[in-house]
């Protein structure tokens, strides 16, 4: 089973690789993506990593406040995303 985690504050240059080799380190990496702008394709400063569920917790554990690229990032389980134009 897998799991995906937010990392929030990452410096705008993080590609998608270097996410996946940070967390690397912790256990195994299924997938990760930087989220972008649609109109600019620049990088909106977070992005997602899925992993193993049972490294989940370890990789919050260990990364969450930590410095990466000269940025505190923050980590945590990421949540259902929510409707932004609920209707009425």
């Amino acid at each position: 089973m897998a799991r995906t985690l937010y990392v929030g504050n990452l410096p705008w240059a993080t590609k998608a690789e270097d996410l996946a080799e940070a967390f690397a380190n912790y256990g195994e990496v299924l997938d990760s993506r930087i989220i972008t702008d649609r109109e600019t394709g620049r990088s909106r400063g977070f992005g997602f990593v899925e992993v193993n569920d049972e490294d989940a917790d370890g990789m919050i554990e260990a990364l969450n406040g930590t410095e990466f690229g000269g940025r505190i990032i923050t980590v945590n389980e990421a949540r259902a995303k929510e409707n932004n134009n609920p209707a009425h």
